[in-house]
């Protein structure tokens, strides 16, 4: 049985039982099971399954390691945490959140002033609410607004322009200022892909210079005792604990100094995102180094140290982790449509009454076939096939010829990688490789998992059945996109291999996971392939209960999203359909009831998938 990592980047969320993985909870219902179910309402295309439990799981853990060892370290300081509305803004994970978060008073974070409303309409009334990013006077005294309905908001200034704009404001309006926070700009930075979000570089945050000139500031406008918190930010996914704890040690001193200097209402200590999540499927590639508990245990650990040395109370803790919440609960599920080596089955050969002595020899190689002989039989097979490719180069055997003896070849190789599935040479692995498949999926990887396409971000990936059987072709994947670009290529250091499957028989499908963070609010609508179809499944002790299936915009919809008029597009396409003389009056009313058919439906591809 083959796991895919499943040890590795799962976290316990998911199992294989018989031969199809599952999810690890109640009634553990598999994939393949809810797929099905899901497409028999009419669905096609890929969809994305959601799993609100397992966000409950994430938010619930990560509070849990922070009460324990804030319990443990005797830390006076108290543990809070925002979901920042960028990693995911859609409405089911939205509301998943805020469900499982309101027994933590679990906040959300927002970066524009659309995020903001969100946050202002969905964060319960004393949660908290942080404001990143750079706003204009109009974003500002929407926090004021916030304010003023009672929410714990606190705004954070990422330049010295910007509290110019909280003091306009404070001196113009007669609404309740929110809480100020000051994101500092840290000598320390990140590791990985987003490295550059921290250091003297990053595009926020104040130098030490700033700082002390923005205290002054508030001193003198009389605001210096809405200043509650600093806020440092030195990438998200952080795959290395080193540079985070360097980092509050730095930021742990600036919040001491700053304490002394006679800040008295500051009194937190924001250390913005990055939680890490593991997307290797492979041992040797695992991404990051640290646990949650580690990550926890060195937060608390570090700031207690640095506060008790300088004689300053415990700071509460805030956290931006968004990645860690959310990724896992979003599956991409996408059926394979076809397979370009398909044609290679044995039920494609077609024999004449008398053929080529060696498509004969390769027939017989193929029948006699055995594990102790297979390896002399490959050799001798990719021989025969080079020598009838140069006769057919001469004009000596057919194109059927040719075709039977590439068929006969991939078979040799096929059942030989079956035979010697436990005792593989390095020979027989680059022969797996040299036999790679191309699964064309339906789907579009600019729209599902961009950052793939951007960074080559890694997402597990494994079928969804079929997981008891050996996969023995080296897979490489591809989007039906209209781009070059839209593939997943084979890569010998982290190998993904799938099933020799015969799609005119069985259906297969591919699931992605921990697809739940970006992807979503990144995806591009590259050739007009919007989001995909999408469900939300609750797991019970007896089965599973289907909520919230929206699918995929049809295509007038998805035109109409980009600034043309669906109304006059399907008024023209019925004209033109009108005024053809190819067509009865009868044809065209059966013509226009399919075209309408067809302009109704989602922009995925429609096969027997």
């Amino acid at each position: 049985m083959k796991d895919y990592g499943l040890g590795i980047w799962g976290n316990e969320n998911f199992i294989i039982k018989e031969g199809e993985v599952c999810i690890n909870r109640g009634s553990k219902p598999s994939l393949m099971e809810i797929t099905q179910d899901i497409r028999n309402s009419g669905l096609r295309g890929p969809i994305i399954l959601r799993f609100p439990h397992l966000i409950g799981k994430q938010i619930e853990s990560l509070y849990a390691n922070f009460e324990r060892v804030i319990e443990e370290n005797n830390y006076t300081g108290s543990f809070n945490a925002v979901f920042p509305l960028k990693v995911n803004q859609y409405p089911q994970a939205v509301k998943s959140i805020i469900k499982y978060g309101a027994s933590y008073n679990y906040g959300l974070e927002a970066g524009s002033k659309a995020e903001l409303v969100l946050a202002i309409a969905h964060t319960p009334i004393g949660s908290p609410i942080t404001v990143n990013g750079f706003k204009d006077t109009e974003m500002t005294t929407l926090c004021f607004m916030a304010a003023q309905m009672g929410h714990n908001i606190t705004i954070t200034i990422e330049g010295l322009g910007e509290l110019e704009s909280i003091i306009e404001v404070a001196n113009t309006s007669n609404l309740k200022a929110p809480n100020i926070g000051i994101r500092v700009r840290l000598h320390s930075s990140g590791s990985g892909s987003w490295a550059k979000s921290g250091g003297m570089d990053a595009k926020f945050g104040l130098t030490a210079t700033e700082l002390l000139e923005a205290i002054t500031m508030l001193q003198e406008q009389q605001l210096i005792d809405h200043f509650t918190m600093i806020h440092f930010h030195i990438g998200s996914q952080m795959e290395d604990i080193a540079p985070l704890k360097k980092a509050l040690r730095e930021a742990g001193n600036i919040y001491a100094e700053l304490k002394r200097m006679g800040s008295d209402a500051l009194n937190s200590i924001n250390i913005g995102g990055g939680l890490a999540v593991e997307y290797s499927q492979h041992e040797q590639h695992r991404l990051r180094n640290y646990s949650l508990k580690e990550f926890a245990n060195d937060v608390v650990y570090v700031l207690r140290e640095i506060m008790n040395a300088k004689g300053v109370e415990h700071p509460n803790i805030y956290t931006e982790s968004g990645r860690f919440i959310i990724a896992s609960h979003a599956i991409l599920i996408t059926p394979v449509l076809e397979l370009f080596s398909q044609d290679y089955q044995e039920k494609s050969l077609k024999f004449s009454d008398t053929n080529a002595p060696l498509i004969e020899e390769l027939r017989e190689l193929n029948n006699l076939l055995k594990q102790e002989n297979c390896i002399e039989y490959i050799h001798d097979a990719l021989d025969h096939l080079e020598s009838l490719f140069t006769l057919f180069d001469l004009g000596y055997i057919t194109l059927q010829d040719r075709s039977n003896a590439e068929i006969l070849v991939h078979q040799i190789i096929k059942k030989s990688l079956r035979m010697m599935k436990g005792s593989r040479t390095a020979e027989l692995n680059r022969l797996q490789e040299r036999l790679q498949e191309r699964y064309l999926i339906n789907s579009s990887i600019f729209q599902s998992m961009p950052d793939y396409w951007g960074l080559r971000q890694q997402f597990p990936v494994m079928p969804l059945n079929k997981l008891d059987e050996p996969a023995i072709r080296a897979a490489s994947l591809w989007d039906i996109t209209c781009d070059s670009d839209g593939e997943i290529l084979f890569n010998p250091n982290a190998p993904l291999y799938l099933h020799d499957v015969d799609l005119d028989e069985e259906e297969y499908f591919l699931a992605f996971f921990n697809i739940g963070a970006y992807q979503e609010t990144l995806g591009m609508s590259h050739n007009l392939f919007t989001h995909p179809s999408e469900c939300s499944i609750e797991i019970t002790e007896e089965g599973y209960e289907l909520h919230d299936i929206e699918e995929s915009d049809n295509i007038l919809d998805i035109l109409d999203d980009i600034g043309y008029d669906k109304s006059q597009i399907l008024i023209q396409l019925k004209n033109n359909l009108a005024n053809s003389p190819f067509t009865t009056e009868e044809e065209k009313s059966d013509t226009l009831q399919q075209l309408e058919l067809y302009l109704y439906q989602n922009g995925y591809l429609r096969t027997t998938n």
